[in-house]
């Protein structure tokens, strides 16, 4: 893997335990949010959009089966950082969203929440 992937659950799912709902992920929203916020910025950040289904093939070939929960962020092969939460096949996973927030200030140059 050459370039950083976000895996972000697609709004507007369903979710057969509760009929008749539509759903959004509010971790997955705020990601996106921030991305909208500033276009300009990511443009090495590999972004792909998951169905809510799974299993999740797409999750699955990078991060593994039990790594399937989203949002998360699989770091390009060989890099590291502080804000990992896990790894898999040597790939380093960030599956905080605030980490993962964390991770996209510090690679890939976006602004900082103000505190």
């Amino acid at each position: 893997m050459t370039q950083d992937t976000l895996f972000l659950l697609t709004p507007g799912f369903k979710d057969t335990a509760y009929p008749g709902q539509e759903f959004y992920c509010w971790h997955c929203a705020l990601i996106e949010g921030v991305l909208a916020s500033f276009p300009s910025l990511g443009g090495d950040l590999k972004i792909e959009r998951i169905a809510f289904a799974r299993p999740r093939e797409k999750v699955i070939q990078l991060a593994g089966e039990e790594n399937q929960s989203l949002p998360l962020l699989v770091l390009k092969d060989g890099d590291r950082t502080s804000f990992e939460t896990g790894t898999y096949q040597g790939r380093s996973l960030i599956a905080d969203p605030h980490k993962i927030l964390a991770a996209l200030t510090e690679r890939h140059g976006f602004p900082s929440p103000h505190p």
